[in-house]
């Protein structure tokens, strides 16, 4: 056996048993990803193995929606939402931890985004969207999901402020130390009367599309 297989033999065991202590701990333990992390979260790297097209497209976002970037982070996906919804259209990048939202505003100052125009940070809870009742044409979450201590009532304030029909889009990653099944993600969603409105991708990353109740 050559030196190098050793190396990812050992690198591939060490991953494999850190993601499994990882998913332990988060499961008592439902916390945002830390704001240290990032860059990380907004490199090339995760831009490659989440493509932001094929995340547009399987969410549904088109030009001229009003949409919501729930848990945003540092904003691997915003400005690629933004460019796509265009001057007609806005994003309302939300995440609950202000660090996150300091790295977004450091890039949305890079020459390459000064062009965007249609991008707002809130600083706000899942629990307490800063929107009008359906007001809203599209949520998007990105790995976010089952980071929220109360999947419910999040759900509910999502329902709330998108407009009857609108799209509700939740994409997750294998990696990902919250990673659920797609089963889990229909179910928790349809239990609080969202509606399946696609099911896109494969086992490693893949998006569920619901689109919100029309009143009864």
């Amino acid at each position: 056996m050559t030196a190098l297989k050793v190396i990812l033999i050992v690198l591939g065991a060490f991953l494999f048993y850190y993601l499994v202590l990882l998913r332990i701990i988060r499961r008592f333990h439902r916390l945002p990803a830390p704001a240290f992390i990032g860059r990380l979260l907004d490199s090339n790297l995760r831009r490659w193995v989440q493509s932001p097209d094929k995340l547009i497209e399987r969410s549904g976002i088109k030009p001229g929606m009003t949409v919501i970037d729930l848990g945003c982070g540092s904003g691997a996906f915003t400005t690629s939402v933004a460019r796509v919804v265009g001057e007609q259209g806005r994003v309302y990048a939300v995440d609950i931890q202000p660090a996150m939202l300091q790295q977004l505003k450091r890039k949305l100052l890079k020459p390459e985004n000064r062009d965007i125009r249609n991008i707002e940070l809130k600083e706000a809870s899942a629990y307490e969207l800063p929107f009008e009742d359906e007001s809203i044409d599209l949520v998007y979450m990105v790995t976010v999901l089952m980071e929220i201590p109360d999947r419910g009532k999040a759900l509910r304030e999502i329902r709330r402020v998108l407009k009857a029909g609108g799209t509700l889009a939740a994409t997750e990653f294998l990696p990902d130390p919250d990673y659920p099944w797609r089963s889990t993600v229909i179910k928790i969603c349809q239990r609080e009367r969202f509606v399946l409105n696609d099911n896109l991708g494969n086992l490693w990353n893949y998006t569920v599309r619901f689109k919100a109740p029309f009143p009864a």
